[in-house]
């Protein structure tokens, strides 16, 4: 398993791949969706790997991307103490082996070296049991619940968790 930071237009085009994948297979895992980024550009993908305060990861088994993270800091002068962590997803072929918990290692261990920054923040939907665990696993823990915080089509609601990573 390799991890990096993602850069390439190569690594745009299996960032869009698994990206959409996310959306569609497990859409009230975020707050984006299939339908507002299917038509997005190689371009568009690869211009957010550009940003100075924003750091994505993927695992790579055998040249595949199976597991996706980023990490982004605040950008305004009062907030630019928090970071937030997204866009979190194991394709479920590669599931239980390891790949989650690693990717967020990755992302805390960057939170860590970045000037400044004491706290990461991340929103869960307070259903994925299996997501908390591991984020209490690695020391985050919930402030908050946002009732019906995510609403799907069909009048779904989720409540959102939101944690916190004191550095």
């Amino acid at each position: 398993m390799d991890i990096r930071i993602l850069n390439s237009i190569e690594d745009a085009e299996k960032y869009r791949s698994i990206r959409l994948e996310a959306l569609k297979n497990t859409p009230e895992a975020f707050a984006s969706s299939y339908e507002e980024e299917k038509d997005f550009s190689i371009e568009e993908f690869k211009n957010k790997f550009q940003s100075k305060a924003s750091f994505t990861y993927g695992a790579f088994d055998n040249g595949e991307l199976v597991g996706i993270i980023t990490l982004y800091q605040e950008n305004l002068n009062k907030l630019r103490h928090r970071a937030h962590i997204g866009a979190m997803y194991v394709s479920p072929f590669k599931r239980d082996l390891g790949i989650g918990k690693a990717l967020m290692e990755e992302a805390i261990e960057k939170a860590k070296s970045i000037e400044d920054l004491e706290q990461v923040y991340l929103a869960v939907v307070s259903t994925n049991k299996s997501a908390k665990k591991l984020y209490s696993l690695l020391g985050f823990e919930v402030f908050g619940t946002e009732k019906k915080g995510l609403k799907l089509e069909k009048n779904i609601y989720y409540d959102v968790d939101f944690m916190i990573l004191y550095l």
